[in-house]
């Protein structure tokens, strides 16, 4: 909450924010508010509700965005905190992180916030962020 962030779902123990460097539209983290450093220090339960919350927000921009997939990886070099990355994607090479938009327009992102946030309210998932 420390730093402004386009939010795609918000509740009690998760958030889904677009990145700031994105991949490709639709590059989404999905974060426990709970502090957990690295993922094998995460307890089951955390770890089992993260997926189920990413499972979500991925179902939402496979809808979206008609990507062949929508690619899931922790890497956690980035920041000391746990955080899955959702891109959707077409090959292997779209999860590229030298890849990634060093200056996104914030229009563009504004947008694509909008539609992802669209399209999970219609899905009638209640965890998905205010616009």
């Amino acid at each position: 909450g420390e730093l402004p962030a386009r939010f795609v779902w918000q509740d009690d123990r998760f958030v889904g924010f677009l990145s700031i460097n994105p991949l490709a539209d639709g590059h989404v983290l999905v974060v426990p508010r709970h502090e957990v450093d690295h993922w094998i220090d995460a307890d089951d339960e955390l770890l089992a509700q993260l997926i189920s919350v990413s499972r979500i927000i991925g179902q939402a921009l496979q809808e979206t965005f008609s990507r062949t997939k929508v690619g899931l990886t922790i890497v956690g070099l980035e920041v000391p905190h746990l955080h899955i990355h959702l891109v959707p994607i077409d090959s292997m090479g779209d999860l590229d992180f030298a890849a990634a938009d060093p200056s996104p327009d914030p229009d563009h992102l504004d947008a694509v916030a909008d539609r992802i946030r669209h399209t999970l309210h219609a899905m009638g998932r209640g965890g998905a962020a205010q616009g």
